[in-house]
């Protein structure tokens, strides 16, 4: 799938969502992955500030990417929420 990140990547307001935006097939779909994900999968360390935070994301982005494209292919359009076990296997 061809598909970008939005330039603009930000925080819940309750700082446990990464909250980022996919541009694939001509649409753009709200996405998150959950901060519990990134302390699992991405060696986020717990309790890290939001700086860090959005740093994990970003050095993860195309494991993140890939993830949230194969969710997108199941659900077209639906706004795609990562969780941990969406990396379980990877």
């Amino acid at each position: 799938m061809d598909s970008t990140f939005a330039a603009d990547v930000g925080l819940s307001a309750d700082g446990k969502l990464v909250l980022f935006v996919i541009s694939a097939r001509n649409q753009s779909v709200q996405c998150s992955i959950s901060r519990e994900a990134l302390e699992q999968h991405f060696w986020l360390p717990a309790g890290a500030n939001d700086a860090r935070t959005l740093k994990a994301f970003a050095d993860g982005r195309l494991r993140i990417m890939a993830a949230a494209e194969r969710r997108l292919l199941r659900s077209v359009g639906a706004p795609v929420a990562l969780t941990a076990a969406d990396f379980a296997g990877n």
